[in-house]
């Protein structure tokens, strides 16, 4: 039952600061008006994934995960989290700001909110022309500085602003103050947590004048106040090989361009794999079992599938995994 890739249906979520990229861009179907976010793979709670494909159709991801245990996302990995799914896949068009925002570890986020904390990385799949990110700060900062400035409205005068373009990619630990900017559309890879500590939303206010919830006094304890430069990840662009971006122990992300044919072997990996197409289009094949997979778009094979076949003109994709 679990001898083919696992497409889910989009959770797509209206945001504020949302645009029309994931309409137009990555084809996304919805009737939403400033379209945000699209949930490709998720464990959140009350936003669960649901299989689009095949003979699991129709069930959810925690359908899937309370039956196949292991066979599903890995021995380890099952041991580890049991019936959570541990990540959270997403791609993200802003086309106004995100506010100013930061995420507690996981040692603050279970004390909190019975959750885990949200380590995550960026991957940029289009930037308009000096389209930029906050990622954290100019200068390390004292906390009292720090109150400072947001009781005076200048907060962003010590941010650290990086301009993007397509295939720059970024590490966010817990912890560091981030802010994707308008005019960027992303993929993102996040351990599964939905807590976001908002420090700042540029004084935008909804339809009803009203602006959005600040969470000052929680992120005083979860807000790393240090410079760090930490965060731009390089990486190598060679065709038909996965080459690391990231890899931390709550997930590991590589560069997979694809150009004709390529034959992947895990079995040495007792994880899940994820793959998230950010250009292009390719056909996944496991145990003879093919799905297409197109620009925007996210698959899961599941750990039991150890040989998958890999076939595209000219793709570029994320591999997603644990180690």
């Amino acid at each position: 039952m679990l001898d083919f890739p696992l497409k889910f249906r989009p959770i797509l979520k209206e945001k504020i600061w949302g645009g029309n990229k994931l309409k137009t861009i990555l084809n996304k179907e919805s009737s939403l008006g400033n379209l945000g976010e699209s949930w490709e793979i998720s464990g959140v709670k009350e936003n669960v994934s649901v299989v689009a494909n095949g003979s699991l159709k129709g069930k959810s991801l925690n359908d899937l995960l309370e039956k196949y245990h292991g066979k599903l996302v890995g021995n380890h990995i099952y041991e580890r989290f049991g019936n959570d799914f541990p990540l959270l896949i997403k791609f993200i068009d802003a086309k106004t700001e995100l506010s100013v925002q930061l995420h507690p570890n996981d040692e603050l986020a279970q004390q909190r909110h019975n959750s885990f904390g949200k380590t995550e990385m960026w991957y940029i799949m289009q930037a308009d022309e000096n389209a930029n990110i906050n990622i954290g700060f100019k200068e390390s900062i004292s906390k009292e500085d720090y109150i400072k400035h947001l009781e005076e409205g200048t907060i962003t005068e010590v941010l650290n602003f990086e301009k993007v373009k397509k295939g720059d990619s970024f590490f966010i630990n817990t912890g560091k103050v981030h802010a994707i900017g308008a005019g960027v559309l992303l993929a993102e890879i996040q351990q599964t947590s939905d807590i976001t500590y908002r420090i700042y939303d540029w004084d935008r206010v909804d339809d009803q004048g009203k602006g959005r919830e600040l969470h000052t006094a929680l992120a005083i304890d979860a807000i790393d106040f240090e410079k760090r430069d930490d965060f731009k990840l390089t990486y190598e662009k060679k065709k038909n090989h996965s080459s690391e971006i990231a890899s931390c122990k709550y997930f590991t992300t590589n560069y997979l361009p694809v150009s004709g044919k390529v034959n992947k072997d895990y079995s040495a990996l007792d994880s899940f794999v994820i793959y998230m197409c950010v250009s292009g289009n390719a056909e996944i094949t496991t145990n003879r079992h093919s799905e297409k997979l197109n620009q925007g778009e996210s698959l899961l094979i599941p750990a039991k599938n150890k040989r998958v076949i890999i076939q595209a003109e000219n793709c570029e994709l994320l591999e997603v995994f644990i180690n």
